[in-house]
């Protein structure tokens, strides 16, 4: 019922991209694999990684556009969901090192060994199984937006000020796992990564097998979000987006409409850091760091906000040209990400994938009915009233 649900939930756009996401989760990695590296059709293994780390930055873009396209929630805070979901798998591995550590302690990792710690902490009990692991991965972000969109949106917070809150948040959780005391590796983090469910972490295979699980996530989470807002609840969503006291005013509850919405949307940025991690080898506070959800709203913001495929394209163009820009022009980058937010304000406010849906729904041909063949595509047409 669930994946009937699923799939007639799904435009032709839709089904395009996901087709994509999973032609690539089996091509990139047989290319890999299976040729060696005189073959021109050869992928190395560093940029198979460098990509599968640009699809979980897509995954992460696609839950932000899922809050801010859709139900008008500027979250300045989705990083510190995403830094905790990849902690959530970091301690999983750091828990698989055993004696294999600097220090050779079969249940300490080696931070906690450096500091004299005498014991394991009672919140590292159950990460040396993978399921608690993913279970952790969805249930710790997902439990924080759900506590704090609980009281947020029930207080009515909304606009400037809940973005300003959301930042806050991340802020807040960056100068605690900043220390030591906490239990999570300080201002190191965690490192050093051996296995994942008994294969070597960093063996071609097991590189290739992350990459291939992070854009079949991908694609299912492109499938789940574009279900939620095409159903009845999405157009609610829009509803509240466009005039939330009207909305509220037709008797819908809001607050409930936001909570599940956010909460969904953590669980995605969870993920996404959970499959960064294991391609990246570490995670430390560095990741809570409120310029890095600005960046994510960089992302989305090029690529397209209420399009769903625009932010992932926006996180894979942003991330590769900060790839190649910072390899010629380090010092230049964060001048250039800004420029690039301003370009696209003021001359793309639809964003890369927005502005070419507009514009060729300007140009489908007007059929005999009356009715532009826009409506085919899946793209919304613009109906101008007659004189």
């Amino acid at each position: 019922m669930i994946t009937a649900f699923l799939l007639r939930s799904l435009d032709r756009k839709i089904v395009i991209a996901i087709a994509l996401l999973l032609l690539v989760a089996v091509l990139v990695p047989v290319l890999n694999l299976m040729t060696g590296p005189t073959n021109p059709l050869h992928v190395p293994t560093y940029i198979m990684s460098l990509f599968g780390k640009y699809l979980t930055y897509a995954l992460l873009a696609l839950a932000l556009d899922l809050v801010w396209g859709f139900c008008g929630i500027l979250s300045l805070g989705h990083g510190a969901f995403f830094a905790l979901g990849g902690y959530a798998m970091g301690m999983y591995l750091m828990r698989q090192i055993g004696t294999r550590g600097s220090y050779g302690d079969p249940v300490l990792p080696d931070f906690m060994v450096f500091l004299n710690w005498k014991d394991l902490p009672w919140f590292w009990y159950g990460f040396n199984h993978f399921w608690f692991a993913a279970l952790m991965v969805l249930v710790v972000p997902g439990l924080l937006a759900f506590v704090f969109g609980w009281f947020a949106f029930r207080s009515r917070v909304n606009g400037v000020y809940l973005s300003i809150i959301t930042q806050a948040m991340t802020y807040a959780l960056l100068l605690a796992f900043f220390r030591n005391d906490m239990g999570f590796g300080g201002n190191n983090g965690l490192t050093d990564f051996k296995d994942i469910i008994g294969f070597n972490v960093q063996a071609d295979g097991t590189r290739a097998a992350l990459f291939a699980a992070t854009a079949i996530f991908l694609a299912l989470s492109l499938m789940i979000a574009s279900a939620i807002v095409r159903s009845k609840f999405g157009k609610v969503l829009v509803g509240v987006r466009d005039a939330e006291s009207r909305t509220r005013f037709l008797g819908y509850r809001v607050e409930h409409f936001k909570l599940f919405t956010f909460v969904v949307s953590a669980m995605m940025a969870g993920i996404a850091g959970a499959l960064y991690v294991p391609q990246v080898g570490i995670i430390n506070p560095g990741e809570f760091a409120p310029a890095n959800s600005i960046e994510v709203v960089i992302w989305t913001a090029v690529g397209g906000r209420a399009t769903l495929i625009g932010p992932i394209i926006g996180a894979i163009l942003v991330n590769g040209g900060k790839t190649i820009f910072t390899g010629l022009f380090p010092e230049f980058w964060l001048f250039a990400l800004g420029g690039l937010f301003v370009a696209v304000t003021l001359f793309l406010p639809k964003g890369v994938v927005g502005t070419i849906a507009q514009y060729l729904g300007k140009r489908k041909p007007v059929s005999k009915a009356g009715t532009p063949a826009a409506e085919e595509d899946g793209i919304e047409p613009k109906i101008q009233a007659a004189e």
